[in-house]
């Protein structure tokens, strides 16, 4: 039996570490992870685990926490086949007091009619609707709606990319402490599924949203908030680098840019068209070009950031990479989603971590299948790039797909849902490299000097069904912000 100091600790009694077959003590100190190891003495306050399995805690490496936490409380269209189903789902919700009603989730690529303004209007008459699409990069309007947003009229109602971007903030706009409620109870839903930290890339002025936050209430997550081009001017001002704490649990994160559209509104940037269409557009449409990205990356590396650039399409994944390449940046490609053979290779010699949510690849197999035909076989492409060295970090896009890591775990060992054969199963991973993708590459033991971030399953999670896991408790920092036991 082995005797550890005491000072003010945690000890988790029989705890089942993954690989591991005899149980053993973990010893929380400070914050962070003090012994591991057989029957520890010690005295301090006691948890029986009773054989539960112990192992480091989940990331979300992309998330937009407070559209997710929006999002929770809209109206879902997600499951909508038609924009006439849709529309059907609009005019049965009940109307919300003095403001427009918000819906979430829809995807049009494969419909078979047309989302319009004219179809919300004869359901809905002067109600003002705003229907947000599932990728985040258009939205579907009443024309009621177009006037709660400010915006005259419009050929269709479907405002895409730059028409919808610059307005999001008119539906996400509720008050301060309204906001602040909803993403506290969206954290404490994510931290009963084992999290334990996100890399926050909601478009607002981040580091002023968390500091007004933290003042208030300690977040209950750790929280990367990265940094928009239009607010980066403060954070070089306050020389706040990656990493810098702005308050409690919450750290600068990354400089995000957006480079390009996305695959279900056919605006993610491709080196060929879209099938089916012609003009300008038919390839996608690139944001930001290469001849502004390179020097923000450099000017952003200059003040100690790290840079997390949205490339969805394959000309936007290689324009990114060569922004990598010419600025010295250090960081991640967010989402990658259609990758060029050769661009595989050199996210590894780039060293540029491909950040990347699996579920994606659920939500558009069939949108990719038709847009995208011939090419699929490097969409979503994760085992190449595993295979090729290229470190991968999963997460969610949430609000696009669901704040659960073992949601994004599962669709990248799977490549199926719902009973569906699997989709390219050359490109799923292991599901021991998916967890360890997902803990902020930590690996998947309970490393004794390491943040005491831990999460405590009910089951093996390198055997048991991965979707609803059982999460009986999460610790951040030896605190408890989850326990069922």
């Amino acid at each position: 039996m082995r005797t550890v100091p005491t000072t003010s600790d945690l000890l988790l009694r029989d705890a089942r570490l993954v690989d591991g077959d005899a149980l053993v003590d973990v010893l929380l100190r400070d914050g962070r992870v003090a012994a591991v190891g057989p029957a520890l003495s010690v005295d301090a306050p006691q948890v029986a685990l009773d054989g539960r399995w112990v192992m480091p805690g989940l990331w979300d490496a992309h998330v937009h926490l407070t559209q997710w936490a929006l999002a929770r409380r809209r109206l879902d269209v997600s499951g909508a086949t038609s924009a006439a189903h849709a529309v059907a789902l609009v005019a049965a919700a009940p109307p919300p007091p003095s403001t427009a009603l918000v819906g979430f989730g829809f995807r049009d690529g494969l419909w078979p009619d047309e989302p319009t303004a004219a179809l919300l209007d004869a359901a809905v008459g002067d109600r003002p609707v705003v229907l947000v699409s599932g990728d985040l990069h258009c939205a579907w309007v009443s024309t009621a709606g177009l006037r709660f947003l400010g915006v005259g009229a419009h050929p269709t109602g479907l405002l895409r990319e730059s028409e919808w971007l610059p307005l999001q903030g008119v539906v996400d706009h509720v008050p301060e402490d309204v906001a602040d409620a909803l993403v506290d109870d969206a954290s404490a839903a994510a931290a009963a599924r084992g999290v334990v930290g996100v890399v926050d890339l909601e478009i607002a002025d981040n580091v002023a949203v968390w500091r007004r936050r933290t003042a208030v209430r300690p977040a209950r997550l750790r929280v990367r908030a990265g940094v928009w081009e239009e607010f980066l001017d403060r954070v070089v001002r306050e020389d706040l680098h990656t990493g810098d704490v702005i308050g409690g649990l919450v750290t600068q994160g990354p400089l995000k840019v957006i480079t390009d559209g996305s695959l279900n509104t056919r605006t993610a940037y491709c080196h060929d068209p879209y099938a089916g269409l012609t003009g300008p557009n038919a390839r996608g449409v690139l944001a930001v070009p290469p001849s502004r990205l390179a020097p923000l990356m450099a000017h952003a590396t200059r003040h100690g950031l790290r840079c997390a650039i949205h490339a969805i399409g394959d000309a936007a994944n290689a324009l990114a990479l060569d922004a990598f390449a010419a600025s010295g940046a250090a960081g991640s490609v967010e989402h990658a989603q259609l990758v060029s053979w050769a661009d595989v290779e050199r996210f590894a010699s780039l060293g540029v971590v491909a950040s990347v949510q699996p579920e994606h690849a659920m939500d558009d197999r069939d949108v990719a299948d038709r847009y995208w035909p011939g090419r699929t076989d490097r969409a979503f492409a994760f085992g190449s790039l595993h295979r090729a060295g290229v470190r991968l970090a999963l997460g969610s896009d949430a609000p696009v797909a669901p704040l659960d890591p073992w949601v994004a775990v599962d669709a990248a060992v799977s490549r199926s849902r719902d009973g569906r054969p699997a989709w390219h199963p050359e490109q799923a991973i292991d599901r021991r490299v998916a967890l360890e993708s997902s803990v902020d590459d930590r690996g998947l033991t309970v490393q004794v000097g390491a943040p005491a971030d831990l999460v405590v399953l009910d089951a093996d999670p390198l055997t048991a069904p991965l979707r609803g896991m059982p999460v009986a408790g999460t610790l951040v920092g030896g605190d408890w912000t989850h326990r069922t036991f």
